[in-house]
């Protein structure tokens, strides 16, 4: 249900001393929606433990997630004896008693007894028995919402009491994170009490992305991982199941349907409800009796081996096509027809399937219209025909939506007339595929939880890599009022990594360069703090820290960190990694080595820099459509860090002049209106919506020159409407008053030559009317005049003169022969006056012999220098020039130059 093109205070924790460790817990929060307020006796905020003596020497910093929403800390403790004894009460099962009897295990235990009465001696664990929690004069769970539960440690035991089987399998989840680990018994762990309960009933995933399909390894991983976390739901929706779509009719083949009912009862093991979600709208005729048994059979043969909850997307489809002609003779045409023709074919599903099985879940469907809550006639038709009880997925106000209120939660419930469970597309990554999002869940707004059904997040097609976004939303969706975006991250982070803390600070900086989205403006947060910091303070010291973090942080994931499946997923991205991190790591000993006046060895690193940035953007993976995908990581920071390093270089070396882009439209992701003059016809400027009259891409030439020729190239393959439709090319002096150059509409290629002796600083293209098409730009190419190079010898085929004097040293002049005898390169100067100096810039390994010479008012050549390898820097004394020349010498190889530079008196 994704796009596949881009249309459309961290909180005080309180500390408790555990098991020779500390637990962390954010305050309790209130009430939210319908769920109940805290009961009277349980502390509202966390006290202080007492220090208990334990016999593990760890101070790890243990973090309950999801936050709890009351934690009280108590005066006693318990201690993990060699043997415990495990007593069931009415809301346990295998899966809680087995996550119960792993954790005593890890923590020191060495025999785990399970029984119906407690043991003659050591520690008790009572698991689902309420009537146990008297000992720690503690409430039981009765006032609590499905899935609550209460946690007590003290009075020599351990109790966990589920409002029903699934809150004790929470309880022992959290049970799991306060234990210490450890080999031998003796632990002592101090009392605590828990009191929590979940902030809307459905929290988990939706699998319903394009792209290359899970694995069923990982879909196994997935409900594991869902289990821990608290979530309650997956939804089996994968674009790849043509058993789902094209072949909804068909019957699975026996090997498929056996992989669904070990994924159903994996789910069913974990407390996570399986969703089977039929997508029969490509094909489907609504007023077919046939198809509705056929959609009803299918769920039968699901239902056969487990599944108990169903749902029927009718998403990414057309309304306005119908699938047979019967279906535009009962409804007619238009949206309110689609919407009725859906209603009766879910109502029928509703009444035949769902209402005469006992213990199926409520019956969940995808309109085809899913991302506002604008009134409409489809929405109408659905909101008064389809039976209420069946549940709405939405996506919020937009297919990715930036941000969800509470008060846009209330309009679509009022708009769809059901309840509404969202289709939230974070952190999906199927529109954006060269990008992972491992920032956090977003833009959600406190209370939000308690207005919904229920909320799932659709996630990226890399699920390994997802599972750190997904930590955050399982924090949210659990307890809204006490979450924090950045806090969860980062406590996301901390346990992906293992409890090692190299490793998470590897995986901290990994996914900080991987954090923005549409939920999450900032790119790179830490990193660009410190690339702040630098240009601030000046400190290399600092950066070059961070930058070697950075460049280690692949390596570091790669050897240590536990879940393998993320390295497979990520490796494309931790390559590129390290390619960027080595350049902005000699970006920046290019800049203090040219600050600490050490020019060679500062162009030499300048040097580097192009080769490493082109070898940092040449990672791929392999599509499933067989192509490869460029990978992207911190789009934005590092390369914009560069550019500001190469900035800097040209600063301290005296070059000025060189063009910059600027654009009155914002910027889809990466795509930087610098780019628009990087000389690579594959990257481009990319707007983030559609140009107005009046909007347009501007070049700013650095200084007043002579204009060439001008080329605008607009748009790019796979959006060959993105375009200025209607616009003019204009340019300008000082960038307030504009004379137009060429009028222009109907092409994204465009071409202007200049009147001879028109000379501005600005040149831009505007657009004259609006239009719908977002806008690329590929190139928008400024030919300048005026210190034109001349001589020789002649360039060789795809290099030019005018590469020697450009201000821009990435750019080469290279010959096409040997020099002959008075060949010589020259380049105007462009305000005649005295020059302090002159810089040559060649490739290294150039072994060309020449002068240096500087044309004098009187018209005299004078020689000021030698040219010495591929740095050489010259005093001109101060002379009076116009004109600076290298005079080669004859018998070497065939010149190549950089740039001269020409530095004036101060």
């Amino acid at each position: 249900m994704t796009p596949r093109s881009p249309r459309p205070t961290a909180l005080g924790a309180a500390a408790v001393l555990l098991a020779g460790g500390l637990l962390t817990a954010a305050p309790p929060a209130q009430a939210v929606g319908n769920t109940p307020a805290t009961p009277a006796n349980t502390s509202s905020t966390a006290n202080t433990a007492s220090t208990a003596k334990a016999a593990s020497t760890a101070k790890t910093q243990r973090t309950i997630s999801p936050t709890p929403r009351s934690v009280t800390n108590r005066s006693d403790h318990v201690t993990i004896t060699p043997t415990v004894t495990l007593v069931t009460g009415a809301t346990s099962d295998g899966p809680s008693l087995d996550v119960v009897e792993s954790a005593l295990r890890k923590a020191g235990a060495q025999h785990v007894v399970r029984g119906d009465r407690p043991g003659g001696s050591g520690l008790t664990v009572y698991v689902g028995d309420t009537a146990a929690l008297a000992a720690q004069h503690l409430d039981g769970p009765s006032e609590l919402p499905a899935d609550g539960y209460v946690l007590g440690i003290g009075a020599d035991r351990i109790v966990l009491a589920g409002k029903d089987t699934t809150g004790t399998y929470y309880a022992a989840q959290t049970l799991r994170q306060v234990l210490p680990q450890q080999s031998r018994p003796g632990a002592q762990v101090a009392g605590i009490a828990v009191r929590d309960w979940p902030g809307t009933a459905l929290r988990g995933v939706i699998e319903g992305f394009y792209g290359t399909p899970w694995s069923h390894e990982a879909r196994l991983d997935q409900l594991d991982y869902y289990g821990e976390h608290k979530m309650n739901i997956y939804v089996y929706s994968p674009k790849d199941d043509a058993y789902l779509r094209a072949k909804w009719r068909d019957a699975y083949p026996a090997e498929q349907l056996a992989q669904i009912k070990e994924l159903a009862d994996r789910a069913t093991q974990r407390h996570v409800d399986f969703t089977y979600a039929l997508s029969p709208g490509l094909s489907v005729c609504y007023s077919s009796d046939a198809d509705i048994k056929a959609l009803v059979d299918k769920f039968q043969t699901i239902w056969d081996i487990g599944v108990r909850t169903f749902a029927v997307p009718l998403d990414d489809i057309s309304y306005t096509d119908w699938n047979c002609a019967e279906d535009k003779e009962k409804w007619g045409t238009g949206g309110a027809a689609a919407g009725a023709a859906q209603a009766y074919l879910l109502n029928r599903v509703n009444k035949e399937f769902i209402a005469t099985h006992p213990g199926a879940q409520p019956l969940q469907m995808v309109p085809t219209e899913y991302y506002n809550v604008s009134a409409s006639p489809y929405k109408q038709a659905l909101s008064e025909q389809l039976d209420p009880d069946v549940l709405v997925e939405w996506t919020g106000v937009g297919v990715v939506a930036p941000t969800m209120t509470v008060a846009q939660a209330e309009e679509a419930r009022t708009v769809f007339g059901h309840p509404i469970l969202t289709w939230d597309n974070y952190p999906v990554n199927d529109y954006t595929t060269d990008r992972l999002l491992l920032g956090p869940f977003n833009g959600r707004e406190k209370g939000l939880p308690g207005k919904l059904a229920g909320i799932t997040a659709n996630p990226m097609i890399q699920p390994y890599a997802s599972k750190i976004a997904l930590h955050t939303v399982a924090d949210y969706a659990w307890n809204d009022t006490a979450y924090d975006p950045r806090t969860s991250w980062l406590q996301g982070i901390k346990e992906y990594a293992g409890g090692d803390a190299r490793t998470e600070k590897a995986l901290r900086a990994f996914a900080d360069i991987n954090y923005s989205s549409s939920l999450n403006s900032e790119q790179a947060p830490d990193l660009a703090a410190a690339f702040d910091a630098y240009w601030t303070s000046g400190d290399a010291t600092r950066l070059t820290s961070t930058l070697t973090t950075l460049g280690a942080a692949p390596d570091r994931l790669r050897d240590s960190l536990p879940d393998r499946g993320f390295i497979a997923d990520a490796g494309p991205w931790l390559d590129a990694t390290k390619s960027w991190a080595t350049a902005a790591r000699t970006a920046l000993r290019m800049v203090e080595a040219a600050r600490a006046g050490k020019g060679a060895q500062a162009w030499e690193l300048r040097q580097q820099v192009p080769a490493q940035v082109t070898a940092a953007k040449s990672f791929t993976y392999t599509g499933l459509d067989g192509r490869a995908v460029p990978v992207v990581v911190v789009d934005g920071v590092l390369d914009r860090f560069i550019d500001a390093a190469n900035a800097e270089y040209d600063r301290i070396l005296g070059i000025s002049g060189r063009p910059t882009a600027s654009a009155t439209l914002g910027t889809w992701q990466s795509n930087a209106p610098a780019r628009m003059l990087d000389g690579d016809d594959s990257t481009y400027f990319w707007s983030d919506r559609s140009p107005a009259a009046g909007d347009g891409v501007t070049v700013d030439l650095g200084r007043t020159r002579e204009l060439g020729d001008i080329t605008l190239a607009m748009a790019k393959p796979t959006s060959p409407d993105d375009y200025l439709h209607e616009g003019v090319l204009e340019y300008s002096v000082d960038g307030q008053t504009w004379q137009q150059l060429a009028a222009f509409a109907g092409k994204p290629d465009v071409t202007a030559t200049v009147p001879a002796g028109t000379s501005a600083r600005y040149v831009r293209a505007r657009a004259t009317a609006d239009q719908e098409n977002w806008l690329v730009v590929r190139e928008f190419d400024v030919t300048t005049k005026d210190g034109a190079v001349t001589g020789g010898p002649p360039a060789a085929t795809g290099f030019s003169l005018r590469a020697a004097a450009d201000a821009d040293p990435n750019t080469v002049y290279r010959a096409a022969r040997a020099p002959e005898a008075g060949d010589a390169l020259q380049t105007g100067i462009e305000h005649t006056g005295p020059v302090r100096s002159v810089t040559v810039l060649r490739p290294t390994g150039t072994t060309g012999r020449g002068d240096i010479q500087l044309r004098g008012t009187d018209g005299t050549w004078r020689t000021i220098g030698t040219l010495d390898g591929a740095y050489t820097k010259v005093s001109a004394g101060g002379r009076s020039a116009d004109a600076v020349r290298l005079l080669w010498g004859t018998g070497t190889a065939a010149p190549q130059v950089a740039e001269v530079v020409v530095t004036g008196q101060d």
